[in-house]
């Protein structure tokens, strides 16, 4: 009878044990593995918010992968990762296909308001730049614009802007953005294009570096002159601000949804605006006096 007895509660122990485990492997937007696709231009911003997700959440790990723009939404599409970083709208063709590939309704998540600005050497006589400029530009055999590769975001938001296809607009190419930067006193006729991201870390030692090298012209549109401050990325006057958004193939709220959801709330707005960035969601300060 004790026999018994011994067996039922170790039948029993057994499956709670098996529960358990299975629980422990079960998917939580608290513990598990993730890989998010971004382009290089919106790396900083994408690699600071995983690094407070990973902070709040010490059992996930982000992986942060660089990928150009068009393919990171491909890979999302085949299921390469879990989240793509997007700046530009995507064609009602491309939606259509995310639907029927992920089987979800296109919900993107807003984040950050980020630009693309022109840059010319510190000692450049040059200004600023119009629009008009710019459309002529795109379009001209001098190829005066230099961007960081084909289905990069920058040229991708340049083109949208200009209402053309990526293919028919003319420049040049140094790969990253980086690398423009660095390489442009070397070509004093051209007009470097990158992501304000990349040097917008106010108190980031390499950032201020590559700023140093540079002067952002300001963009004239409608005779009025609109530089990247917050004021301008916030309201949107800046004819280049662009608001970087979060699509992901996770159905369910795993850790997917979970960094999402963390992105878009107030601690994941502090990184944003840290970064340099203009939060999207704008947290009211409240002090009580007493």
């Amino acid at each position: 009878m004790k026999n018994s007895v011994k067996i039922v509660v170790l039948f029993f122990l057994s499956i709670i044990a098996v529960s358990c485990k299975n629980e422990d492997k079960s998917p939580s937007y608290h513990k598990g593995e993730m890989t998010i696709l971004t382009d290089e231009a919106f790396k900083s911003v994408t690699e600071a918010l995983a690094e407070g997700y990973m902070i709040n959440y010490p059992e996930t790990k982000i992986k942060v992968v660089t990928k150009k723009e068009d393919l990171g939404f491909v890979d999302l599409l085949n299921d390469k990762a879990r989240i793509a970083v997007m700046s530009r709208d995507l064609t009602p063709e491309e939606v259509k296909t995310y639907e029927e590939h992920v089987d979800l309704k296109i919900l993107p998540a807003r984040f950050a308001a980020d630009a693309v600005v022109f840059i010319v050497p510190k000692d450049s006589p040059k200004e600023s730049i119009s629009m008009d400029e710019i459309t002529k530009g795109m379009q001209s055999e001098n190829k005066e614009f230099i961007f960081g590769g084909t289905n990069s975001s920058d040229l991708n938001f340049v083109a949208q802007k200009l209402k053309k296809q990526p293919k028919d607009l003319k420049f040049s190419i140094i790969s990253g953005s980086k690398n423009i930067i660095e390489e442009l006193n070397k070509y004093p006729d051209k007009i470097g294009v990158i992501g304000l991201n990349t040097f917008s870390r106010p108190y980031d030692k390499e950032a201020e570096q590559l700023r140093n090298m540079v002067k952002i012209l300001p963009v004239e549109s409608n005779g009025k002159l609109y530089n990247t401050d917050f004021e301008n990325l916030r309201k949107m006057n800046y004819p280049f601000t662009r608001v970087l958004y979060f699509l992901t193939n996770e159905g369910n709220f795993n850790i997917a949804n979970g960094f999402i959801r963390y992105s878009c709330t107030q601690l994941g707005q502090m990184i944003v605006q840290k970064e340099g960035l203009q939060p999207y969601n704008l947290y009211r300060r409240e002090v009580q006096m007493r």
